[in-house]
């Protein structure tokens, strides 16, 4: 069952199989604090290793402060992602999934997801994604293409 609690109440991110809200191309997503994913093997899987040891429960952690950044709001947060990948949409006639890949929360859990320091040291909110929010779409394809 999923709880809905603020992005700082969430102590740890559960894996929960869900396969309704993730599309087939996608390996995880966050849904207000839990780790959506496929099936129950890689749900168990996920909730069975440190999240030093997984670079998908990691890239969905980082959502997680990014969230406690956006006013510590899943409403605000969602909000946001929304905006930015409909800003991004016209990109995806210069790369494939364009919209999701030049999402500014995507880029920074992308960027940091091999890192197991980061989101420990990001504790009360990611903010990078404020620096790729700034630029242009255009320009965040630039510097995902190089």
């Amino acid at each position: 069952m999923i709880r809905f609690r603020r992005p700082s109440r969430v102590e740890e991110m559960i894996a929960v199989k869900e396969g309704f809200w993730l599309g087939s191309s996608y390996a995880a997503l966050t849904f207000f604090g839990h780790l959506v994913v496929h099936s129950q093997e890689e749900a168990d899987r996920l909730n069975d290793r440190p999240l030093s040891h997984s670079s998908l429960k990691r890239h969905e952690t980082i959502h997680l402060r990014q969230a406690q950044s956006t006013h510590n709001s899943w409403i605000c947060f969602y909000t946001l992602y929304i905006y930015y990948y409909l800003r991004a949409l016209p990109q995806n006639r210069h790369m494939r999934n364009a919209a999701y890949y030049l999402n500014p929360f995507e880029i920074e859990a992308y960027k940091h997801m091999y890192d197991p320091d980061y989101v420990e040291k990001c504790r009360q909110g990611a903010n990078e994604w404020r620096t790729y929010a700034k630029m242009k779409p255009s320009e965040r394809l630039r510097i995902t293409k190089s």
